[in-house]
């Protein structure tokens, strides 16, 4: 077996098969986070569990993938109704634990906790303490009922959850809307970021919100996924430059340019960004 290479971006999270009409396409915000990473230039690394017959892995190209097997792949159907996601699980993977980890990606610079089926625990953020940890939530944040339909479970004790998180990515969406779980969160962290769609998004460092507009997307093809694209890209330029309001300024663009294509095919390579924030002052 060859010697497993470090890596600078870890995801631990399941990637996902999703539902639609034409099959089963790439899910999960590992894989659309890892990608995002990848194109940004990183050396990527994705922990996950999966059936050894999912066809999706196969589309995760440049990416170092460590993938358990397990009886089922993750799997999602999602259906948009008025604008808004309503999801269903229709299969759930193993779960995921520090012993998944190689001991070779334990040093990664970024390592992005990327639940989507609570398959993994928040406390896995305390044994990475020489990186920045970065989450997106939304799958410690879900249930759902016995048909699979998805629904919304705060966390309980956001301080004692999220211990040793460094900067948490999370959409409107993710808290129904409500404001005051975002204050609950707010008080937990440092750092918190709350994504608005087409709106951009807002920072809260230390508990002061600062709001940053999005780049105009061309066009919207398919939003899924952009939350996730834009979690990664801002990990990455926080990471790099320390300066939330940068970080946040590089991932509304990154995560604009997502949506103008479907899955994965438009998440932007860093030349891409880069020469459209030249060009537009940004």
């Amino acid at each position: 077996m060859a010697p497993v290479e470090p890596v600078e971006y870890l995801v631990i999270g399941h990637i996902a098969q999703d539902v639609t009409p034409y099959g089963y396409v790439l899910g999960g915000t590992a894989a659309y986070a890892a990608l995002t990473a990848s194109r940004l230039g990183l050396r990527v690394g994705v922990v996950t569990r999966a059936a050894p017959d999912a066809v999706v892995l196969s589309d995760l190209s440049g990416v170092a993938l460590h993938c358990r097997p397990a009886s089922q792949t993750t799997t999602f159907e999602n259906v948009y109704e008025d604008g808004r996601r309503v999801q269903w699980v229709r299969a759930v993977a193993d779960p995921l634990t520090l012993d998944d980890v190689p001991p070779a990606w334990r040093d990664a610079s970024v390592v992005h906790l990327a639940p989507i089926a609570r398959e993994l625990s928040p406390t896995l953020a305390q044994a990475f303490p020489q990186s920045l940890v970065g989450a997106t939530p939304q799958g410690w944040m879900r249930s759902w009922d016995g048909e699979g339909r998805v629904v919304y479970r705060p966390l309980e004790a956001p301080a004692r959850d999220l211990a040793g998180v460094d900067a948490l990515v999370l959409s409107e969406e993710d808290v129904r809307y409500n404001e005051e779980h975002v204050r609950v969160l707010v008080e937990a962290l440092p750092l918190v970021v709350v994504t608005l769609a087409e709106a951009g998004c807002r920072v809260y460092l230390q508990g002061r919100a600062t709001r940053f507009p999005a780049r105009p997307a061309t066009c919207l093809v398919d939003p899924t996924g952009a939350g996730d694209v834009f979690a990664a890209a801002f990990f990455v330029r926080f990471w790099e430059t320390d300066d939330a309001a940068e970080a946040a300024r590089f991932a509304n663009v990154v995560a604009s340019f997502s949506v103008e294509g479907v899955g994965t095919s438009a998440i932007p390579t860093r030349d891409q960004v880069e020469l459209w924030r030249r060009n537009n002052g940004w």
